[in-house]
Order: structure tokens, then sequence, then C-alpha cells
């Protein structure tokens, strides 16, 4: 099967209700507010703590901490979803100078989406510090050659943070910078003789592997890949499109019409599946990562896309939650993707009705942990652009497509 049945429920009946949806999002930023702990920090969720390790002073990072909060909140008062109460630039420069000495994985590392990186990112963009861009440029300098090469902790994330401060700046150095990187994940990025394409190999958690998803793998990279294309010359730009092609088809499975990937290019671990069906591994991701992808170029990949929308909707919404990284609402973006993508308003209709759904499971955790989940890609901070996103019917990830 293209997805593990348990791993999702039935669609909740719940008609779209845009005034619902609106008031769902402000509530989610009144109690942010509200809970928010001394300096510019959060409590820290049980399912962000599974083995009660977490840094003393909570999380800081852009995927589960302060920074990532403190964006979104930034971003939602920028686009007029909300009025707000808090001193966003402290929390953001207490959550900067806190991290290297209790940083969220142990080990202060330059990390996008886990570490530094992300979190100069978050305080440039609200405070336009000088300093924190030339610390910033220094720490995406400092892992272009990172091996695990993926887009949570190396190049691949790193360099979005060069992108962005080129595409606000102009600067020539940013610009260089996302170059110098760009030739790092080109080189790793190799042709497999028993996959039939190329892939890139990641060495971390004690493992060397192929992943194919959006958090660890090809989606990720070709993300950042895709993304600077217009920098690249033509014959290299022709290159990243047809490689791209050629590996969403060469590791694609497909039943009746929908279509979704396997994790890797290795078999699953006993008990665990061989398909998952969520933003970092599967399809919803493959979707958001080819955002930049030149749409009716290539109508094999069309086709993907739009078979794996239908494997999405298939499946359903996750039994995990409504978050980004592995939630209803990461797959619901899949959908906002393609109603970019195709201007079809089927899919605008199905991203609406996995937001309502999202809402219950939303309620229903609130109701088993009697606290808010405060992180951007894990929980709540997320869930509320995402309703904000569908309000406006539009498509873009936070941190990703959604910076400033």
């Amino acid at each position: 099967m293209l997805f593990d049945p348990a791993r999702h429920e039935a669609l909740t009946a719940t008609a779209w209700d845009a005034s619902r949806a609106h008031e769902s999002l402000r509530a989610i930023v009144r109690d942010i507010e509200q809970h928010r702990l001394a300096e510019g920090r959060w409590p820290v969720h049980p399912r962000d703590d599974d083995d009660g390790d977490a840094p003393q002073n909570g999380f800081k990072s852009l995927y589960l901490g302060s920074a990532g909060v403190l964006w979104a909140l930034w971003f939602l008062q920028r686009e007029g979803a909300v009025a707000l109460d808090s001193d966003l630039q402290a929390g953001v420069e207490w959550a900067d100078s806190a991290y290297p000495s209790d940083p969220d994985t142990g080990q202060a590392v330059p990390s996008y989406f886990l570490g530094q990186v992300g979190i100069l990112l978050v305080r440039w963009c609200l405070t336009g510090s000088c300093e924190a861009a030339d610390r910033l440029h220094a720490a995406v300098e400092s892992n272009i050659a990172n091996p695990t090469n993926e887009a949570l902790w190396a190049a691949p994330g790193t360099m979005l943070a060069a992108w962005q401060l080129w595409q606000a700046s102009g600067e020539a150095r940013w610009r260089e910078l996302f170059l110098d990187n760009t030739e790092q994940v080109w080189r790793t990025w190799l042709y497999d003789e028993r996959a039939g394409c190329h892939l890139w190999t990641q060495d971390m958690y004690g493992k060397v592997v192929q992943y194919l998803g959006a958090g660890h793998g090809f989606a990720g990279n070709a993300y950042a890949l895709l993304k600077g294309a217009a920098l690249l010359d033509e014959e290299r730009r022709e290159e990243l499109y047809a490689r791209c092609a050629a590996t969403l088809s060469a590791t694609a499975k497909t039943e009746g019409g929908a279509v979704n990937w396997p994790p890797g290019t290795f078999a699953a671990r006993p008990g665990r599946p061989s398909m998952l069906m969520q933003w970092c591994h599967g399809a919803p991701g493959m979707v958001t990562a080819l955002t930049d992808f030149p749409a009716q170029r290539f109508p094999a990949v069309d086709a993907m896309l739009l078979g794996a929308g239908r494997a999405i909707w298939q499946a359903g919404p996750l039994t995990k939650g409504y978050g980004l990284c592995h939630g209803t609402a990461g797959n619901g973006y899949a959908f906002l993707e393609l109603y970019r993508r195709t201007g079809d308003a089927a899919w605008l209709e199905r991203a609406r009705a996995f937001a309502m759904h999202a809402i219950e499971q939303q309620d229903l955790m609130r109701q088993q942990f009697g606290v808010g989940r405060y992180s951007l890609w894990t929980g709540d901070a997320g869930f509320a652009l995402y309703l904000w996103q569908c309000l406006q019917a539009r498509a873009g990830l936070p941190g990703l497509d959604l910076v400033r």
C-alpha cells in the first residue's frame, strides 16, 4: 500500500467555516502570548520532550523553539491577521544569547531548523541587526561541508538563509555564499546505479543512508537548489530539472493514479512502516519541495505531483496530530501548493477540509494535555499559520517559502 492506514483517520464532516478558522487562529495567538515565560520562551510540551532531555531553558530553535514561535507571531501581525502585546525583539535577542550555552540538541550547531542559523535569521528578520547578519554569514559558511547532506542539519538548510539575505539585500556576499553552498550540494549529488538516478547519501545519527523526503533527503536538498535555480547557468539549471524529474520517477510508487515515495532506498526496519505519508517523509513534502520546479516543463512531473495529491487525500488526516512536520496541517500544505500550481479549486477545498479537521485535533490535544504546544513545526504556531494560508487561499511553508 502507499500508506499505513493505522497512521491516518477519517476526515471530519465539518464544513469549511472561515469565521471559525480565524477565531481558532486568534485563540492560538492569545494562548501563546498568555503562556510566554521569562525573557522570551514557552513551556515545553510533553510531545516535544519524549526523552525528558529538553534544554534547561526550553527550546530556542526555528523548528521547535522560541525563535519559530516569535517569527510566527511577527509574520501574523505583519500580515494583519492579529494584533500583539508581546515584545518580540527582546524575545529573539534572548533566544540568540541563550542558545550557545543551552542548545536544543545538546550541542551548539549551525543547523537551519534546530540551531544557530535559524535563530539568527529570525533575529535579523525582526530587528534588521547588522551584527546578526554578519554572524549569520559566518555560521552558514562554517556549515558548507557538513557531512549529513540534508536540510535539517547541513548546507541544503543553512544555504536558505543566504538566499533570503540575497533576496532582501542584493549584497553580493550573500549570492556568493549561496553559490558556494550550491557547489557543495551539487558535488555530493551522485548517480546511484542501483537506484537508477542521482541521490544524496546522508551520514547522520550513526547511519549512512539515502533518504528521499523533504526533512532529511532528496526533496529537501532539491528544494534549496530549485529556490536558487535562476542563479545557475543554463546548462546546470536544465540538468537540475532533468535530475529531479528522473529521481522522482525512479523512486515513485504508484497505485491507480495515486503516488507516494518511500522514506529512502533502504528496507524499513522490522516493525516500522515501509511507507509514510507526512511532510518529512512522503508525498506531502515532495509536493511542497517542488514549488519552484517549473510547471508544464516535464509532463511526467506534473502527473506525479497530482498523483501525490490524490494519495494524500485518500490517506486522510494523520493520527499524530495537527502539526507541520508529521501532522495534518503539513499534509494540507501540499493541497495549497497544488492549488497554486494548477488553479484547480478542488485542491483549496481539500486544504480547508484538512484545516477543519486539524482544528478539532488541536482542541482534543489541548484537552488531553491541558497546555498548548508552543512550536512552529510541531505545534500551535505553525498550525495558526496554516489556518491563515487557508483563509488567504495561498501556498507557502513557514520558515521556508515564508520568511520575510
